[in-house]
């Protein structure tokens, strides 16, 4: 069997991307589903919904390469001529329907894959090119509107598909010629040449894409999701020295891979004497555990399996702060999700007049709070997570 095309059939090669792409297809569908709707409340459930997941986004980079393969092929060849060219509407809408196909064929599995490259806490993609995209920052926001956008083209996709099967199978039952078999393997031919749409079927995909966009947009997908509960309002504490700017952040490790989140509110009771040789003073901090934002896996970080915010909204860390020449330290007690347990957080200090800039780094075990306990192996979540703080404080003037 020849491998180009001719104007009355299709070659090797063109038949070899599309069943291969329909192989592909109909792999990558199932596999969404059941990763979508697999639980992940025990270890061995979350490995195996991350598997799922890391298969089908595998899949996914595959079917966006052979999409990108097929239509530099495409442009090459000539394209069999249709078998029934007078009857407009019909080559109108098969054209319409390839259009939207090889579009669909690019765009879902590219915004699939920047929504996971935009991401942090991820099941990553089985290939040995790392996870992220040139130009695509880490942006939580950035990979919502793509994870919409992939939604949406997947469903132009779908009924893509559903269209040019049924339009296949209508040809090969009803009109009984051989469309279908001129794409099977073989040498099958027919066509004769007729009228062309130009850019008309193009436009029609084009509109078929605005058309799902606005759908989309009028139902309120792309919009800011407001139903996290509000952050727990945390009383200004009364203190000596007044933090200004500051970082409390956490790095865990998901999947072999690290996510790194941030507190946004919490508050800093600090006593402190930059003149005292040895018993220096006091820090009380709070933290309000819902502000914490942990990439794509904020959500689960605040279930009872994990942080627990809605028993325990609240962490706090009290601690003496002592000095031993010019090296601090505050070693008290963490509190967090009920579970209390001594801390050594040594830090570094850098006092200019009446302004003091603070960093710390620790490493805390998330079992010693009772964190995780539903994933008892690190393959999933590591047992480490990594603590960062800045911060920068004034005398409070009294």
């Amino acid at each position: 069997m020849p491998a180009t095309n001719t104007a009355t059939r299709y070659g090797s090669v063109t038949k070899g991307f599309h069943w291969l792409t329909a192989l592909l297809i109909v792999t990558v569908i199932p596999l969404g589903i059941f990763a979508h709707d697999a639980p992940f409340a025990t270890d061995a459930e979350l490995s195996r919904k991350a598997l799922l997941f890391s298969l089908h986004k595998t899949v996914g980079v595959t079917i966006f390469f052979t999409a990108l393969a097929r239509i530099v092929w495409a442009l090459t060849q000539t394209k069999p001529a249709g078998l029934h060219p007078e009857r407009r509407a019909e080559t109108f809408l098969a054209d319409t329907v390839h259009w939207l196909l090889y579009a669909s064929l690019v765009l879902v599995p590219l915004t699939g894959w920047i929504h996971h490259a935009a991401s942090t806490g991820f099941a990553p993609i089985f290939w040995p090119f790392g996870q992220s995209l040139p130009f695509v920052p880490k942006d939580e926001s950035l990979s919502a509107t793509f994870a919409t956008l992939h939604f949406l083209f997947e469903r132009v996709m779908v009924l893509s598909i559903v269209l040019h099967v049924a339009g296949a199978l209508k040809h090969h039952l009803v009109d009984k010629d051989v469309t279908l078999l001129r794409m099977w393997f073989g040498t099958t031919t027919g066509g004769m040449a007729g009228p062309k749409h130009g850019l008309l079927p193009l436009l029609g995909a084009a509109g078929v894409y605005a058309i799902a966009l606005g759908i989309g947009t009028s139902l309120g997908f792309f919009a800011p999701h407001n139903d996290e509960p509000a952050p727990t309002a945390l009383t200004q504490v009364a203190s000596d020295w007044t933090v200004q700017d500051g970082t409390l952040s956490i790095t865990v490790t998901q999947f072999g891979s690290p996510v790194t989140g941030t507190f946004a509110d919490w508050t800093a009771a600090i006593t402190f004497d930059e003149s005292a040789t040895q018993d220096a003073g006091e820090v009380t901090v709070t933290i309000a555990i819902n502000s914490l934002t942990l990439g794509s896996v904020t959500d689960q970080a605040m279930g009872a399996d994990f942080f627990d915010a809605a028993t325990h909204p609240t962490a706090t860390f009290t601690a003496p702060i002592t000095r031993n020449a010019e090296a601090y330290s505050a070693n008290g007690t963490l509190t967090l999700k009920g579970a209390s347990a001594p801390v050594a957080l040594p830090f570094a200090l850098v006092l200019e007049d009446d302004t003091a800039t603070m960093t710390a780094a620790i490493t805390l075990d998330r079992r010693t709070f009772g964190i995780g306990d539903n994933m008892p192996e690190e393959n999933n979540l590591g047992f480490a997570v990594d603590v960062n703080i800045a911060l920068t404080a004034t005398r409070t003037t009294q």
